[in-house]
């Protein structure tokens, strides 16, 4: 066989590598996708992730099925993802708290960064300070941070679970302002918030999206909002800064992972059609109404994210002494 022959099949057999590729991307989805979210129904992950898989399964034409799969703080559902086939048929809507799980547990099954393949960021959002205002005379936050000072320990902040994002928004609270919290950890935030208004517990770092139809029927109170500027959910909530805690900035953000080795052209399908969803007028109003807004990436852009976020949450980890119960 002569070099150019050699050189020539060589060719042929990337071109033919290529368009197989292409094929396989064009022809997915033809089963249903399972989008595995790793914490409880009815939080701010699980009503993000039903607006994209009805979004996805409509543009895509195909099936894309939400599965709930709570606890360890996110990683009993990210740990079944990681050991699926990449195959583009089994995926996983992380938050931030995916980046958090290293600093808060001894070990995790997975590699939090390698064992993943990147599709895309979807969405930013604040949590917001809330309280039974039943159970908490307080109205606003250095009136809630004396009362805690006074009684410590009697005032309860619930949480989605030990290492949650909002379990860490709590220990950043405490550790900056000196409150003294008990932290009420539940297998997901619709389990929390059902407390908090029960009155169980008095207060928590909650979702805007679980948050917002309780604020209205008076059954919370919202004090001050995580992030370094309002909320355009809650114009009138001012921010921790605002509220009389300098330097407070943190908010959580949700993405969607695959299995390390996904196929690139399925991921970057994926991307392409998340990012034309998006600009749809109606699912941006729906991720308004839930209390996110829309902030994608390429998959490069998400892998540089998860690694920036992993050294910020584990400063915080840190600084703020928050560990597993």
């Amino acid at each position: 066989m002569t070099a150019r022959s050699s050189i020539r099949r060589l060719f042929l057999g990337s071109l033919l590598v290529l368009a197989a590729g292409s094929a396989a991307a064009q022809a997915y989805p033809n089963r249903p996708v399972k989008i595995i979210v790793p914490f409880g129904p009815g939080g701010f992950t699980d009503v993000v992730a039903r607006i994209m898989g009805q979004k996805l399964g409509a543009a895509m034409g195909g099936s894309f099925v939400i599965e709930n799969k709570p606890g360890a703080g996110s990683t009993i559902g990210a740990d079944l993802v990681a050991k699926a086939a990449p195959d583009g048929y089994t995926l996983v809507m992380i938050s931030s708290t995916h980046t958090i799980s290293p600093s808060i547990y001894k070990t995790i099954p997975y590699d939090h960064i390698k064992s993943f393949t990147p599709i895309s960021k979807l969405v930013d959002s604040a949590y917001v300070l809330v309280i039974n205002p039943a159970k908490v005379p307080a109205s606003n936050v250095k009136e809630f941070i004396a009362l805690a000072k006074a009684k410590p320990d009697t005032l309860r902040y619930a949480s989605s679970g030990n290492g949650s994002t909002q379990h860490l928004m709590g220990g950043l609270f405490i550790s900056m302002t000196d409150a003294k919290l008990q932290h009420i950890p539940y297998r997901g935030s619709n389990l929390a918030m059902t407390d908090l208004i029960g009155g169980v517990v008095e207060s928590s770092f909650a979702g805007i999206t679980n948050a917002l139809p309780h604020l209205a029927s008076g059954k919370l109170k919202a004090l001050a909002v995580t992030t370094a500027t309002r909320a355009p959910q809650m114009p009138d909530v001012p921010t921790l800064q605002e509220a009389g805690v300098p330097g407070y900035d943190a908010s959580n953000w949700l993405a969607l992972l695959g299995p390390a080795g996904m196929p690139k052209e399925i991921v970057q399908r994926l991307n392409t059609e998340i990012a034309k969803l998006m600009a749809q007028p109606d699912t941006q109003k729906a991720l308004f109404d839930a209390g996110v807004q829309v902030s994608l990436s390429t998959p490069e852009g998400l892998s540089k994210l998860m690694e920036e976020e992993t050294v910020k949450w584990s400063k915080i980890v840190k600084d703020a002494g928050v560990s597993i119960d």
